[in-house]
């Protein structure tokens, strides 16, 4: 069976691992890039660090004791994947600057047509999409954007050839990027004006070196499952006010008002960095030097609205700010990552028809119309608490569940059927609507533009892992061979 893989990230990475350990050798992964590692090769902004602890954030099968921090940074996360890549001996499946433009499916052969960027096309079996959510930059529509006259760029695509000493920078976005690059360049740039949409809600970050000490000790068999399990479960609690109650998440709110009351002493400024609406909502974000740079007498926090981009200025209410470069960080397009694929389906259907009221798939893993096609990280898998390795790895074994599954049944493909998908999301999201996502009283890249949540997994990941351990054939058209 000829499989395709698209995407390197942690995603493609992991299922190309347990295609090769189950001897499924005949498959393929393509990449956009010139070098695998997803966002962790993309996003080089000074600060790039993971805010999962390290342990925890990698493959349950390739522990690493050596991590050097306890939030490890880019250039060590991106390493890990190179030496995964390495040790499981993918670098034959690889097929880099190869961009999937179009994915058709044939009704008569039952496979897939994968079409690519480089003019060729081929068929396929099975494709399994590790695109990933956190891919395609987001920018605000502001008038005038395209007519400022300096360097301008999102975080996700920082330009390292602008030296940002001695310049008058502006940052617009106080996102999970935002908070670790604006310490850093606060050091370089002569002024440097943060723009403030909505205040997030930031809790201190318990990083710290791993002592060698640790390291030494968690070379020790066992040692260091037993460190990443323990992680596991402090996280997991975590999700007891995001899967049950917002009201649970009173004790989040306390430990984040004392970290800004700690480093915030000015009571205005404090109160321009206390969010209006129920933590949770949005993305909480770890930093311990977030704060206190704001207070830097270079760093200015402003509130008012941006109205217009001109030239060398940025206007923001009453006030029209002189600025030299401007960086963005506003996040990504996490739905639009899947909506705007062109693919079509059986008899025709494109995928746009079938996500008209909102992008949904069973399990978040696949969408009745598209047989063999495979999701990671798809729709209402993603995570406000923990990592989303840990879904990775439950989506993956589900997957393989469903090969073995064709392969016991001798079956061409398999379809979920519209009625077990609709069942399934009709679950979701009623327990969604009730969560701090959709009452917390906040607008979040969470929601699409009905408010409906299509992004997060609304409960515990213990519970994920149960429902996908084994793909159930009932829920599935199994269709045959021509």
């Amino acid at each position: 069976m000829g499989i395709t893989i698209i995407g390197s990230g942690f995603a493609g990475i992991g299922m190309a691992i347990k295609l090769k350990a189950a001897g499924y050798h005949d498959f393929v992964i393509l990449e956009k890039a010139a070098e695998l590692g997803g966002t962790w090769r993309d996003n080089t902004y000074p600060g790039c660090t993971c805010d999962v602890p390290s342990h925890f954030y990698s493959y349950s099968f390739e522990l690493n004791p050596g991590w050097t921090r306890m939030f490890s940074p880019q250039e060590e996360i991106w390493a890990y994947l190179r030496r995964c890549v390495e040790k499981y001996g993918l670098e034959e499946h690889f097929r880099f600057g190869t961009e999937v433009t179009g994915l058709e499916y044939n009704d008569t052969a039952n496979q897939w047509r994968v079409a690519t960027g480089t003019g060729t096309a081929f068929r396929t079996n099975a494709v399994i999409s590790g695109i990933g959510a956190l891919h395609i930059p987001s920018y605000p529509e502001i008038s005038g954007r395209e007519l400022f006259g300096g360097p301008a760029f999102h975080s996700a695509e920082w330009d390292h050839s602008v030296d940002l000493t001695g310049k008058r920078v502006a940052v617009i976005g106080t996102g999970a990027s935002a908070i670790q690059f604006i310490p850093k360049i606060a050091q370089q740039a002569t002024s440097l004006h943060i723009f403030q949409r909505t205040a997030p809600w930031v809790q201190p970050k318990p990083d710290i070196p791993v002592p060698t000490r640790l390291r030494q000790a968690l070379h020790l068999p066992g040692a260091t499952r037993a460190f990443r399990n323990t992680i596991y479960w402090l996280l997991e609690t975590r999700a007891l006010g995001f899967a049950l109650d917002p009201k649970l998440m009173k004790v989040h709110r306390i430990l984040a008002e004392r970290h800004l009351a700690n480093q915030i002493q000015d009571p205005a400024l404090r109160a321009r960095l206390t969010p209006d609406y129920t933590i949770g909502c949005k993305r909480i974000l770890l930093s311990n030097d977030y704060y206190p740079t704001l207070t830097r007498p270079n760093v200015e926090l402003i509130t008012n609205a941006i109205t217009e981009i001109r030239d060398h200025t940025i206007v923001a209410g009453p006030r029209e700010v002189p600025v030299d470069v401007i960086i963005y960080g506003t996040g990504f397009k996490v739905v639009d990552a899947l909506q705007e694929q062109r693919i079509i389906g059986r008899n025709g259907l494109k995928i746009q028809e079938a996500w008209r009221h909102g992008i949904e798939a069973y399990h978040g893993i696949t969408t009745p119309g598209f047989p063999n096609l495979f999701f990671l990280l798809g729709p209402n898998t993603g995570l406000g608490h923990t990592s989303v390795i840990f879904m990775i790895e439950a989506q993956v074994r589900y997957i393989m569940s469903c090969l073995r599954l064709l392969s016991r049944t001798k079956a061409a493909a398999m379809d979920v059927t519209p009625k077990a998908s609709r069942a399934y999301n009709d679950r979701l999201q009623e327990r969604l609507e009730r969560l701090v996502w959709s009452s917390g009283g906040c607008h979040s890249w969470y929601l699409d533009e009905h408010g409906k949540n299509r992004t997060l997994w609304p409960g515990f990941t213990f519970e994920y892992w149960a429902k996908t351990r084994k793909a159930n054939p009932n829920a599935y058209e199994l269709i045959k061979p021509p």
